[in-house]
């Protein structure tokens, strides 16, 4: 079986980039081990433990390139997916956690979504897809 287990997400801070991603966004923190070149490897995933999808290794940039890319790691488009299987309660939960969202929920013939940024500018989409 093949999958895409890891993203990297390119970051200013490490703890600013964690307490976005689960306080706001209610991932967990998987991950969380020092390196020897002083680094860290961080991973959140928006599942629980086990839930064997796709999770964010987040990057503290480095040099001058890397931090230019900060917020804008897809050119402006929306890059990143958060799939839910109630949008009225976790678009409520991340509006009350103060995630910024760039649109009202709309719905598409494959399902309800909403554009909202993370905390650096990247864009994201709150999707639940269309049952059928």
């Amino acid at each position: 079986m093949r999958r895409i287990a890891l993203v990297t997400l390119v970051v200013d801070d490490y703890d600013e980039a964690i307490r976005f991603y689960t306080d706001a966004l209610g991932f967990r923190l998987a991950e969380d081990a020092p390196r020897p070149d002083g680094s860290r490897w961080v991973v959140v995933e928006p599942g629980g433990e086990g839930h064997g999808g796709s999770a964010l290794l987040l990057a503290r940039a480095k040099g001058e390139e890397q931090r230019a890319r900060v917020g804008d790691q897809t050119g402006g488009r929306v890059g990143f997916f958060l799939h839910t299987d109630d949008f009225a309660r976790d678009h409520a939960r991340m509006r009350a956690a103060g995630v910024t969202f760039l649109e009202e929920p709309r719905h598409e013939p494959y399902g309800t979504v909403a554009v909202f940024q993370d905390l650096y500018g990247n864009r994201w989409d709150l999707l639940q897809p269309a049952i059928g």
